[in-house]
């Protein structure tokens, strides 16, 4: 039996979510909010309180890199890896691009103030942030249009862990509607190619509860 303890709209639990179903691996979902009243069963498979954690029977793995290596290894038929060392080396660097820099500098700070802070009652959204996470998301919008001009997929002609991990933190922004799509036409056909996916249309049905999602969000003509 093979559970994903996550939180919809937590990027690194859609990023190992898309992963799993690329694989056409079976799973259950458990939802855990990991911002707001940590239950005992989260605090005791995960010290830090944090989520994804993937249980695949015996196994407990914690993290979402952790476990996209896992899924991987213990199952190496498609492993979304380019072929060359080269595009290797550049899809990992995209990947911790986003779960790092583009998580720190955007998505954190959209989730936290629109989110989070609804969901612990901590007050509303302040401003000051949201505006220097939007100026920061065209920044980086701005280089993904230059990455993406040129093929369809984040590194050269094939689907990859760069692109699971982009599109986990870019949908969570597409749910709360704070993109300017038509200012970003390559990484709108991207997304566009992303949202066709069967792997992609279990996160088009999240559904927060007090915070739905933009009207066009599950719509493939944004």
């Amino acid at each position: 039996m093979r559970v994903l303890v996550h939180f919809p709209l937590c990027p690194f639990s859609r990023k190992v979510r898309i992963h799993l179903r690329e694989k056409d691996l079976t799973f259950d979902l458990f939802d855990e909010n990991p911002f707001f009243e940590k239950s005992v069963e989260l605090l005791r498979a995960n010290p830090a309180g944090q989520v994804p954690i993937l249980v695949d029977g015996e196994a407990v793995i914690i993290d979402s890199r952790a476990i996209c290596e896992y899924l991987d290894e213990r199952y190496p038929e498609d492993i979304f890896l380019p072929d060359l060392p080269n595009e290797r080396a550049e899809c990992r660097r995209l990947v911790t691009w986003f779960d790092q820099k583009f998580f720190a500098e955007v998505t954190e700070p959209l989730l936290r103030e629109q989110i989070i802070k609804m969901l612990a009652r901590a007050g509303t959204p302040e401003g000051r942030y949201l505006r220097v996470a939007q100026e920061n998301l065209k920044a980086h919008f701005t280089y993904f249009n230059q990455i993406v001009g040129d093929h369809n997929w984040m590194v050269g002609l094939t689907l990859s862990h760069a692109d699971f991990a982009a599109a986990a933190q870019i949908s969570v922004l597409d749910y709360l509607g704070v993109v300017p799509w038509k200012d970003y036409p390559n990484v709108k056909d991207w997304y566009t190619r992303i949202k066709s996916r069967p792997s992609f249309r279990p996160i088009l049905r999240d559904f927060l509860r007090g915070r739905p999602p933009n009207s066009n969000y599950a719509n493939l003509d944004f």
